[in-house]
């Protein structure tokens, strides 16, 4: 064996051999060990202990922590298989409010009763506002979701009425159920199909291997804001499906790029409809977008507005105060001649296909619904003609407004939402502008919250309890009040190295597959008919 110490060797010879530490990374992979561990300290308050936690990054991306994507992968997938067949409703009741919260809800009406008489007198509120604060928090970490008071701001509506450039759509009595329809074969059996749509954005111009034939014909300026709005589009589609199907359709969907980076959308639907009907509905599904005009810069290049402490942004020759977000809604609401920002709608290409609970075509499909989940929306570029594409496509959506706290508001000559100095059009630091996300800021996961009657956390939960089970330790309920945690500080002598940190994750995943591995033998030996 060559030793790699052995100064006599070539350069290039030693330069060929695997750096240590790379196979330490390596082998963690193929273990299923996180490669980028979050170091913890947890004080057990009970015995007074500290201890260091290696907790899993989390990440959903391969590029970053593949082990982690893989297990967050099957988690979708697990998810996915057990709501998108089920023949029983989803029990969702909230349960009974217990004596604390209802204590809680009590005091808090109190207090809101002494701030209320305080405000009528002209007093000094800020104590009684920060007690209500503090008791709002106690109320969420008693168990309690949402906010006592609902909805606190008004919400701007406009006409309901449809564009007359889109068709009309039927509409069925909504029934209670989420569950679809039953069809009866003449054998008796019972069938409940489902279905897996596939819904893309409309042509902005002739492609080639992903790439614009003509970049100058592209219609780039549309692609960018069709793909800053497209999870809006998606929740229009979900409205209408839910008219049209007359019950509460449930759905899983993924959001995930074409070849030419156009975002698409794979959904699988529990129950079924006419595929006529399905295109019929992504057909007349469209958004509009009621923003301020973002079509002509009013500032650009070294000409901007310029912040004013107390006053906000002023334009830069006549020293005005440039509009306010709320203040260039209401213009645009007081102009009955006002049109949409944008209008954005599906493309002509709507995939439907019926799917029957545990075939091999259901199971191909969850396959593919998770296929790209851990690849960014960015991955993929094959060759220069397509990086080319999509720097065209990052430069499109570069000013660009995003949302209404987006500094390119300050281009158009309005400023954003919570207003701040230092800000500055083609700097917007959201999501939506990073080129890994190409202008989709949303979720790459839609699940609607009657699919499987359980959060990501608990069908985690459940592959927990599966693994303990088998290792034959109880899955007892931690007391989520006996630990504090705290994150490490950078040079704790405490933590170890990341090399010691992924070896000893390595050691300890190794023996706990040995020890799977002793418990199936067990079982097979015990009952030989099983194998």
């Amino acid at each position: 064996m060559t030793n790699p110490n052995d100064r006599a060797l070539p350069r290039t010879v030693r330069l060929a051999m695997p750096a240590a530490r790379d196979v330490v990374v390596e082998v963690a992979k193929q273990n299923g060990v996180c490669i980028r561990p979050v170091p913890l300290k947890r004080l057990d308050v009970v015995t007074g202990q500290w201890e260091i936690i290696d907790a899993p990054c989390g990440t959903t991306m391969e590029a970053q922590c593949p082990p982690c994507a893989k297990r967050n992968r099957q988690l979708r997938m697990a998810q996915c298989r057990e709501g998108w067949h089920l023949d029983e409703e989803p029990t969702i009741t909230p349960n009974e409010a217990n004596d604390e919260q209802r204590w809680l809800v009590e005091f808090r009406s109190d207090v809101q009763a002494q701030r209320d008489v305080a405000d009528r007198l002209g007093d000094d509120t800020s104590d009684l506002d920060a007690v209500i604060e503090g008791l709002d928090a106690e109320i969420n970490e008693a168990g309690m979701r949402g906010n006592v008071l609902g909805r606190t701001t008004p919400k701007r509506s406009r006409s309901t009425r449809r564009r007359q450039d889109a068709p009309d759509l039927p509409k069925r009595k909504m029934t209670p159920t989420t569950l679809g329809r039953t069809f009866e074969a003449p054998d008796g059996r019972t069938y409940r199909p489902s279905l897996f749509v596939t819904l893309t954005l409309p042509s902005y111009g002739k492609v080639r291997d992903g790439a614009p034939i003509d970049p100058d014909t592209y219609d780039y300026a549309r692609a960018a804001r069709d793909a800053l709005h497209f999870s809006k589009l998606v929740d229009r589609f979900v409205q209408n499906l839910r008219r049209v199907a007359g019950y509460d359709v449930q759905y899983f969907a993924t959001v995930e790029p074409q070849k030419r980076l156009a975002p698409h959308l794979h959904m699988a639907v529990r129950g079924t409809l006419p595929r006529a009907e399905i295109k019929q509905i992504a057909a007349a599904t469209y958004h509009q977008v009621w923003w301020p005009q973002a079509d002509e810069p009013v500032f650009e290049g070294e000409h901007l507005p310029v912040w004013e402490q107390g006053a906000g942004y002023l334009d830069p020759d006549t020293g005005e105060v440039l509009p306010t977000w709320d203040e260039a809604l209401d213009q645009l609401d007081a102009d009955e001649d006002a049109q949409p920002l944008h209008v954005i709608r599906f493309g002509d290409q709507v995939d439907v296909k019926g799917v029957l609970g545990g075939t091999q075509d259901s199971d191909q499909c969850i396959r593919y619904l998770s296929k790209y989940l851990t690849k960014s929306l960015s991955e993929g570029l094959d060759n220069q003609t397509q990086r080319d594409h999509a720097a065209r496509f990052v430069e499109a959506l570069r000013f660009e407004p995003c949302s209404p706290t987006c500094p390119n508001w300050l281009r158009y000559g309005v400023q954003p939402k919570g207003a701040k100095a230092g800000m500055a059009p083609g700097r917007c630091r959201s999501k939506a502008h990073k080129p890994e996300h190409l202008g989709y800021a949303g979720r790459r996961v839609l699940v609607s919250r009657k699919w499987s009657n359980k959060t990501l956390a608990e069908h985690k939960q459940d592959r927990r309890t599966w693994v303990l089970e088998a290792l034959g330790q109880a899955d007892e309920p931690t007391d989520p009040h006996r630990y504090v945690w705290q994150p490490v500080k950078a040079g704790d002598p405490d933590l170890a190295p990341m090399g010691v940190r992924l070896l000893r994750s390595v050691a300890e995943r190794q023996r706990w597959r040995a020890h799977l591995r002793q418990l199936e033998e067990q079982s097979l030996s015990a009952n030989p008919q099983a194998a």
